[in-house]
């Protein structure tokens, strides 16, 4: 089994909890936001030390609230690439309507190149609206009006840029037409003739991975059929089990072959690591609560089982307790969070790829590092 750290990548808080503030009410400095970015930088140092495998972070933009201060994964990983050994580096996710497509795939190829190999491509297709609308794409939130359209453009712009991506990276020289996308750009004069074809610089000195976030049905469907990985979180786990099972069958399926237990899937769970059960859960609850204060307008909830067996009704703000119930955080000794993820293992009939994600919105980089070292040192080796 791999093991890899996630972190949102936020700003330090002592207000941190349910009610309030709202978030919207905060608002944090350069200060604040650029020692946070040097603690993330610092906790994939340390991550690679301990001997994780992975370390991921994610992309979003505008947020003074103080949850995800880092915009741009790939520049952060080029610099962790140069200070770590062995550690692969990625994207939980490259928000691809957010990029243009060829820049994203030029970054992707540095990086890449520059850390010998220890990229991850990481794609997603967003969440915020304030982030989307402004980058030239949208998102179908739900506290988006117009969430039905706004999602059917996303998907479209998002296959036609992934395909551009993919071509770019893969082909020493490449043309595409689609409904959003044209390159080149027709009738572009050079030296006597005109553009036909486009090569990147760089491109991929190694072998890379493509993994996607799969929140939906239809994106359960579409990413096994492309070939790539899929990422599942945030998932009661008799949801985790049919996403995790449909994955493999469809793969099978399209591509005539059988995967190993748990291949091209990643599993992420929240965790945290105390001395005791009960001071585990008193140390997690505000970060918890914090997180989905933030996180519920957006609908990230619907992967949780409803009263009714179903999905959630999007916008449910769960207890720390209902999440410890779906098993979508796993909190308590170091004794009974290895034996939740041995758990996880046997009820997916193998976990190949696990990620855990123990740092809250909110909480000290110091305790983050702790945590680390509780993961690393306490819990991993009894898996």
């Amino acid at each position: 089994m791999k093991t890899g750290i996630f972190l949102f990548g936020g700003v330090e808080m002592d207000d941190a909890g349910s009610g309030l503030p709202a978030p919207t009410d905060r608002r944090y400095g350069p200060k604040e936001i650029w020692h946070a970015t040097e603690r993330i930088v610092d906790m994939g140092v340390l991550s690679d030390k301990l001997g994780f495998d992975s370390y991921w972070l994610t992309e979003h933009h505008f947020q003074y609230e103080g949850y995800e201060v880092v915009p741009n994964g790939m520049m952060l990983g080029a610099i962790l690439a140069e200070r770590t050994e062995r550690i692969q580096i990625g994207m939980m996710f490259n928000v691809v309507g957010q990029w243009h497509p060829l820049k994203l795939a030029e970054d992707f190829a540095t990086l890449h190149n520059i850390s010998g190999g220890r990229g991850a491509l990481g794609i997603g297709r967003g969440t915020v609206p304030r982030e989307s609308e402004n980058f030239g794409s949208k998102i179908g939130s739900y506290d988006n009006p117009d969430s039905i359209s706004a999602d059917e453009f996303n998907r479209k712009q998002f296959d036609e840029a992934v395909e551009i991506i993919r071509m770019a990276l893969d082909n020493d020289a490449f043309s595409f037409e689609g409904e959003i996308f044209t390159f080149p750009a027709p009738g572009i004069p050079d030296r006597g003739g005109f553009v036909e074809e486009l090569t990147l610089v760089p491109r991929p000195l190694y072998p890379y991975d493509i993994w996607q976030a799969i929140t939906s049905p239809p994106t359960l469907e579409a990413v096994p059929r492309k070939g790539w990985g899929g990422v599942m979180w945030l998932k009661h786990f008799e949801f985790m089990k049919q996403f995790w099972d449909r994955f493999a069958s469809i793969y099978e399926e399209t591509h005539n072959v059988s995967l190993a237990p748990g291949e091209k899937r990643t599993l992420v769970v929240c965790t945290c690591v105390e001395d005791t059960h009960e001071a585990a859960v008193n140390s997690v609850r505000n970060g918890h609560d914090e997180m989905w204060k933030f996180l519920g307008p957006y609908g990230w909830s619907k992967g949780y089982m409803g009263p009714d067996g179903g999905p959630a009704q999007s916008g449910l703000i769960p207890t720390l307790e209902e999440s410890i119930d779906n098993k979508v955080w796993l909190v308590g000794t170091a004794d009974e969070v290895a034996e939740q993820i041995s758990w996880y293992s046997d009820y997916l009939g193998g976990v190949e790829n696990l990620v855990l994600f123990p740092a809250m919105p909110g909480d000290k980089y110091s305790k983050v590092e702790e945590q680390l070292h509780r993961l690393s040192e306490d819990v991993l080796p009894k898996i």
